[in-house]
């Protein structure tokens, strides 16, 4: 049987689970952030529901614009706990069907199946979650770019039911090489993932404009603009070829780290070193809670200005000792002038490969 590549993709992840608890909230524009306050500064949207997209909402947006965007949008404060277990529940029940299954975060999965009818496995798996008082859109591919690009086709396909060439239906696409060209050679470079807008006008600069263009690229040409990783990559990219490696394990963080933005900027040293002690303190002991060991802190500054810089010290050992921690995160952020207003600080712990 062939090899294929779903996409599960949560819709509206953090609305869904806030749904499931207040069902009397569905259909209406709910917006999740921050503490749930949309008058608090320097917070942000982190999920909006689609009748809360409808009025321009969308996650990264300010808290105050949304606002003045939705006036009438119900605010909830993100539940990390909750978003964690819904997600959990969600990847579990991925499991139980044939096929391996790689988690990509709260909200989306790759599968890699064997089956001669990827869209019967696919319409399978969106009733089970349905149980779960979730939806999910799926991607089918030949690969993770065809079918995590199928699923933006198959959340999104009433925007392109003019298009003769994209027909999803019941929250489902496939996108391999038999319909590649047809589906993206006339789209934009920057419709293919990971390629972002400064790459896209980049090669619109050489000339290519369209995906087809990129099809068509002189691989050279390419690799003498990007270098020689990043030109052949993007060559690949345009043809509609990607990994179909699928891993099982869990990847293990290379460090962990906590930042802040804060509701008023810092203006005194004193201030600036309190808070990185509290940071560090708390991402010290969440690293020694679970039972890993850094080797180097590093410290990130951010003024009013949007200025930002990072400064590391490697440890004479690695240490598990909180107090430790903290004061060579004080030491780091004494290297700094710290000569205009502090917007954010963070904390970064590397980790001990061991």
């Amino acid at each position: 049987m062939p090899r294929w590549l779903l996409h599960v993709d949560l819709d509206q992840f953090q609305a869904a689970v806030e749904f499931r608890r207040h069902p009397e909230l569905r259909g209406l524009p709910v917006i999740v952030g921050g503490n749930g306050d949309p008058t608090e500064s320097r917070k942000v949207v982190t999920c909006a529901s689609y009748p809360a997209r409808a009025y321009g909402v969308r996650a990264g947006m300010a808290l105050r614009s949304a606002l003045r965007k939705c006036p009438e949008g119900i605010f909830l404060p993100l539940d990390m706990a909750a978003y964690e277990a819904a997600s959990e529940e969600v990847m579990a029940l991925l499991r139980t069907f044939p096929g391996q299954v790689e988690v990509w975060g709260w909200d989306e999965a790759f599968s890699a199946v064997d089956t001669d009818d990827p869209e019967a496995l696919a319409a399978e798996i969106r009733t089970a979650v349905a149980t779960l008082g979730l939806t999910c859109a799926i991607g089918i591919g030949d690969n993770k770019l065809t079918a995590k690009l199928a699923t933006g086709f198959a959340k999104a396909s009433h925007k392109d039911s003019a298009e003769p060439n994209i027909a999803a239906a019941a929250g489902m696409f496939r996108l391999t090489a038999a319909n590649w060209a047809q589906v993206m050679a006339h789209r934009p470079t920057n419709a293919l993932w990971g390629v972002g807008n400064r790459i896209a006008a980049r090669l619109a600069e050489l000339g290519y404009h369209t995906v087809g263009d990129l099809m068509a690229a002189d691989r050279g040409r390419l690799a003498a603009e990007f270098g020689p990783n990043t030109g052949p990559y993007l060559w690949v990219l345009g043809r509609g070829k990607g990994d179909t490696e699928v891993r099982t394990e869990p990847r293990i963080p290379v460090g962990r780290s906590k930042s802040e933005t804060f509701p008023h900027d810092l203006t005194e040293r004193a201030q600036v070193r309190a808070q990185v002690a509290r940071l560090a303190g708390e991402v010290a002991a969440e690293m020694v809670a679970a039972g890993r060991v850094p080797i180097r802190v590093s410290v990130t500054v951010r003024t009013n200005t949007f200025y930002t810089r990072s400064k590391q010290e490697k440890l004479a050992a690695p240490a598990t000792d909180v107090s430790e921690i903290v004061a060579v995160a004080l030491r780091i952020v004494d290297r700094f002038e710290l000569d205009r207003p502090v917007r954010l600080l963070g904390v970064r712990l590397e980790l001990d490969p061991r």
